[in-house]
């Protein structure tokens, strides 16, 4: 008993064993075979198809493999016919299991899919996603927006403002993430109507205070140590409360006013879900919807992504801060908060508390002050915005009259350091070329400049270029002496740029956002401001001290030459070659075809494809042939030799055949 119950223990690991080394092999084959890197997951359920489907197949087979004798009525069998056709049938099976695969990579790519591990223990992620995702689409019928995701922006002018007002209703509805994203947009007016624009401007996220026990634990983890250790009191009532986080005001130990901003615990999660939705429901209008496309869907909400990942880590707001701050000069009206960075961290922020009020109700104290005075701090805020973009390459983009406080004694401080654009030399070097050429009204710099500083869009015109900035300048340089609102010239710049399809890159597309944002700000603050005659004062002095101050030309030109005195050394030698050449008449140019390595690999898989088809067609085509053939030499008694050649061929045209299609379809996948 004991014997046979080890030989029976024994016989069943062998059998797993062979099972397991079969699948392995098979998927192994698999992977060989189609020639790309299919996942290992869907190689080994083609192993387990082979093996599990290949023994009851090859025992149905090998049954009606004896043949009757005619003579006695005795059943024959014929070795050779059966090996034979037992290896085809494994052949074909395996053939049918590849054909799954190619299936499988049509639909759904490798990596497109969550791995097993993910399908275990991500089940509650799933959940809140799924559910998270079933309000959104429920949001985006009830205000019937079903239409507006297919279409787009079109119809009648009621129709796209009664589009564009359930568009606002359901982002409010949908949350900060959504709402963020609406306000966002309404910056963008390169991209979308203007009747979106002044709908989506109008965004507010209202959101229902935390309870300060509540936001307790975030606090504490944030200071790392006891809050009576930090604050003599905080306020149990907040000062304001947004969807990610709130204000309270506090007290810190030595008496010093200050406010805390407290992200609410659940924010991240809750914006990493949605980011995580919005991705998906973009990367499906790129593929639906042709307004999409155009616009750029994709990139437009991975660029959104990373700018609200970045305003959910305090610490990249208090360097923003920090950054602004050293960019303000001393002499400046204009200051930042005092930031406490020892006790802050990427939830929690600590703060100075201003005395004042937004500029958006500072109407008594405007009206405290002199006109002279007004002008000069509007001059100022110019001033020292064209001064962050052109020389330290960083600036504030957010700088509405709601992040502008007004103290008593006529000082200003910003807020708000969440949206800060940064803008590298090159782009520094082109935006500030470009304006000091509006200022100079040149049209012919200023359209290099654009060219520049933007990229070359595909058919520019640049005569029709030229002539429209020409326009725009002689327009702005008539509105001079307060006779009329002269308050749209970034705006018109912007939409110049988009008539003539430039891509406007994302930090320069924010540079001009600021610019754009920063004029109606001007205008609370001096309403009868001439702002072009501002722009060219203040900025000329900003711009050319930055274009021509002899010190940074200096530089310029001694970095130039170090990089290129090598090739200056060696230009005069070279230069007399060529015109010895040219004298003998021995100069001539030479152009090796497909030198770069890209282009070689390119047509060298174009040909390898184009092959691969032509044989995978030939060998159909003679497979047939054999199949269909009734004559020839037979293979053994009982089996003919041409329909196990067709049969054969037909195997390996198959296989060939998978090879072009499942390449296309990878290809199509990684792309």
């Amino acid at each position: 008993m004991i014997t046979g119950g080890i030989s029976i223990v024994f016989t069943a690991i062998v059998s797993v064993a062979l099972i397991v080394v079969s699948v392995a092999t098979l998927a192994l084959l698999a992977r060989r075979t189609l020639g790309v890197p299919v996942g290992w997951l869907r190689a080994i359920v083609v192993g387990i198809g082979v093996v599990g489907f290949g023994a009851p197949t090859l025992n149905f087979v090998g049954d009606r493999l004896h043949l009757i004798d005619s003579a006695n009525g005795s059943r024959l069998f014929d070795p050779a016919a059966a090996t034979l056709l037992a290896v085809l049938t494994v052949a074909w099976i395996f053939l049918f299991g590849l054909l799954a695969v190619v299936v499988l990579e049509a639909l759904a790519p490798s990596g497109s899919l969550p791995g097993p591990m993910t399908l275990i223990f991500g089940w509650k992620a799933r959940r809140r996603k799924a559910r998270r995702y079933g309000q959104i689409m429920t949001i985006l019928v009830r205000h019937g927006l079903a239409r507006f995701l297919r279409l787009g922006a079109r119809g009648t002018d009621a129709d796209q403002r009664r589009t564009a007002r359930s568009l606002r209703h359901a982002l409010e509805e949908g949350g900060v993430t959504f709402v963020k994203l609406g306000q966002t947009l309404s910056t963008r007016s390169e991209l979308l109507p203007r009747v979106y624009i002044e709908e989506l401007s109008r965004l507010q996220s209202d959101a229902q205070a935390e309870t300060f026990e509540a936001l307790e634990p975030t606090l504490l983890d944030g200071l790392d140590r006891h809050i009576d250790e930090v604050f003599a009191h905080v306020e149990h009532e907040p000062l304001a409360a947004a969807s990610v986080g709130q204000v309270h005001a506090a007290t810190l130990i030595d008496g010093t006013e200050v406010v805390v901003k407290i992200q609410r615990p659940t924010a991240r999660r809750q914006i990493d879900i949605d980011l995580d939705i919005l991705a998906g429901l973009s990367a499906r209008l790129h593929r639906v919807a042709p307004w999409a496309r155009a616009i750029g869907t994709s990139s437009l909400v991975s660029g959104f992504a990373a700018s609200l990942q970045e305003e959910l880590d305090y610490d990249v707001e208090l360097d923003n801060a920090l950054a602004i701050g050293a960019t303000l000069a001393p002499s400046s009206p204009y200051t930042i908060p005092k930031m406490y960075a020892e006790l802050s961290s990427p939830m929690v922020l600590v703060m100075e508390r201003i005395d004042g009020v937004p500029l958006t109700r500072a109407g008594a104290t405007l009206e405290s002050m002199t006109d002279q005075h007004r002008s000069e701090l509007a001059a100022d805020l110019l001033e020292q915005m064209l001064r962050q973009m052109i020389v330290s390459g960083v600036f504030h983009a957010d700088l509405h009259g709601g992040n502008v406080m007004m103290r008593a004694d006529g000082t200003v401080v910003l807020l708000d350091f969440g949206s800060v654009g940064r803008l590298d030399d090159v782009s520094r070097m082109s935006l500030g070329l470009f304006l000091h050429a509006v200022d100079s009204e040149d049209s012919l710099i200023a359209a290099d400049a654009l060219i520049e500083l933007l990229g070359r869009p595909d058919g520019l015109d640049e005569r029709t270029l030229e002539r429209s900035l020409g326009e725009l300048m002689v327009r702005y340089r008539g509105s001079t002496g307060g006779s009329r609102k002269n308050t749209g010239l970034f705006n018109d710049l912007i939409s110049l740029v988009i008539r003539q399809k430039f891509t406007i890159p994302p930090q320069v597309a924010a540079a001009f956002r600021a610019l754009a944002t920063v004029e109606g700000t001007l205008t609370l603050l001096a309403p009868d401001l001439d702002l072009v005659s501002v722009a060219r004062e203040r900025g000329r002095s900003v711009m050319v001290g930055r274009l021509f101050d002899r010190t940074f030309i200096k530089s310029a030109i001694e970095s130039q030459v170090a990089a290129n005195l090598p090739l200056l050394r060696r230009m005069p030698r070279k230069i007399g070659k060529i015109v010895d050449q040219v004298e003998e008449g021995r100069f001539t140019v030479g152009v090796r075809l497909f030198e770069d390595r890209s282009d070689r690999q390119f047509v060298t898989k174009l040909a390898q494809e184009f092959m691969l088809s032509v044989l995978a067609g030939t060998g159909s085509i003679g497979s047939i042939l054999l199949l269909l053939s009734t004559d020839g030499p037979q293979l053994t008694s009982t089996v003919p030799l041409y329909p196990v050649l067709g049969t054969a061929l037909m195997f390996v045209s198959f296989i060939l055949g998978l090879r072009v299609v499942v390449r296309s379809f990878f290809d199509s996948g990684q792309q």
